[in-house]
């Protein structure tokens, strides 16, 4: 789905929301990653909660993610009309360093998280 009206009002929403390396950090790694929760960014990007909140309601405010509850956590996304306009913005940043390291900190989580799941589950087969 694509952005199908893109006003001065709606632009100048989205480039405040852009206008701050947190967020623009934040963006990407739902960007390359599809769907984060609240925790992760914080592990990843070494903020608070609070911040991390701040900043993800901020993203949400200015229509770019959406949010989803399941059980205690809340994962956001990239609002469907938004991602080819983000994909393109990030397309000019895609080599910057800090990008690049947010990125490989999230997946070193993601694959302790993957070994530390499938030991578990490798206890529970032989346990049985």
């Amino acid at each position: 789905m694509r952005l199908k009206h893109f006003s001065l009002t709606y632009g100048e929403q989205i480039l405040k929301a852009l206008g701050d390396e947190s967020r623009l950090r934040i963006l990407h790694l739902i960007l390359r990653n599809q769907e984060m929760c609240i925790s992760d960014l914080e592990q990843v990007l070494d903020f608070t909660q609070t911040k991390t909140s701040r900043h993800l309601s901020y993203l949400r405010n200015a229509g770019l993610v959406i949010s989803r509850k399941l059980d205690q956590w809340v994962f956001y996304a990239l609002k469907d009309e938004t991602i080819d306009y983000v994909t393109q913005i990030y397309s000019y940043m895609e080599r910057d360093t800090l990008l690049q390291k947010d990125q490989e900190v999230y997946q070193i989580l993601f694959s302790n998280r993957e070994l530390a799941v499938n030991k578990l589950q490798m206890r529970r087969w032989t346990a049985s």
